[in-house]
């Protein structure tokens, strides 16, 4: 039996113009040493916010001056109108543009674990993706629907591990969301979400 390690990359610069862009609290800790064999999955790449939020709102906020990124009731209205928006995609009440359906993302992502897992049967495999690819795939392991995969991605930690007990046929949910590279670090600090 084999073990998948899925980890969510570190933080990103929520409410930038580069948001893709990792924050100073993770640079110069990205380096794995000596590189393993990659491979890239587009279907593991992140939803697209902006159009999640335009194809619900009609518009999307252009980015706030970081004393603004810091307000917590900016952020939480943000994170409230995020989840609306992704619940709407996810139910199909909307159609973010140039994005899949929602039940293509899911098994796109659901899918390109399964690659993984066929790939290297018996084995252990290390995967980096974001917060959406990972929820849905947690929520198909559950066999949840749609609303849960939406509350997952929005409860998932910047790199936090997610693992999966592996065999050539399937695989299992073994922990979600956790921290363990930080379990021995006082600084809470280090624990973010966007």
């Amino acid at each position: 039996m084999g073990v998948i390690y899925v980890v969510r990359h570190g933080q990103a610069a929520f409410g930038t113009e580069h948001y893709d862009r990792l924050t100073g609290i993770v640079e110069g800790h990205s380096e794995l040493g000596a590189r393993p064999l990659q491979e890239t999955f587009p279907a593991l790449d992140e939803y697209n916010p902006e159009a999640v939020m335009m194809a619900f709102t009609g518009n999307f906020p252009a980015p706030a001056p970081a004393a603004v990124r810091r307000d917590p009731v900016v952020v939480r209205e943000h994170f409230r109108v995020l989840r609306d928006a992704l619940l709407a995609w996810a139910e199909d009440r909307t159609q973010p543009e140039g994005m899949p359906v929602w039940r293509a993302f899911q098994d796109g992502a659901v899918a390109a674990l399964a690659a993984a897992r066929l790939r290297f049967p018996g084995g252990n495999v290390l995967i980096i993706s974001s917060g959406g690819p990972i929820a849905a795939i947690v929520a198909a392991a559950l066999n949840a629907p749609p609303a849960t995969a939406v509350e997952l991605n929005l409860r998932i930690r910047n790199s936090s591990l997610t693992e999966f007990a592996s065999t050539p046929r399937r695989h299992h949910l073994v922990s979600f969301n956790g921290l363990p590279h930080l379990d021995t670090n006082p600084d809470t600090t280090l624990i973010t979400y966007a």
